[in-house]
């Protein structure tokens, strides 16, 4: 994000893209390690696969919406 930034600046395409990338998909780790650590949850099973379908989907709708508002 941060050479995406640097070489096409911030208020370009490819700079609100790559904001919207990452404001989508950013956090499913953190969520997954500290909720269910802080209340002790050892097996999260299907959380993992369900926070990366929903990053997965979040990308791919960052695509669209972005290229709806930027482009």
């Amino acid at each position: 994000m941060l050479d995406a930034m640097q070489v096409h600046g911030p208020d370009s395409f490819v700079g609100k893209l790559a904001s919207t990338f990452q404001g989508s998909a950013d956090t499913t780790f953190y969520i997954i390690a500290l909720y269910f650590g802080s209340v002790g949850i050892k097996k999260v099973r299907y959380a993992i696969w369900a926070g990366m379908l929903a990053d997965i989907i979040g990308v791919i709708m960052a695509i669209i919406i972005g290229y709806i508002f930027f482009h």
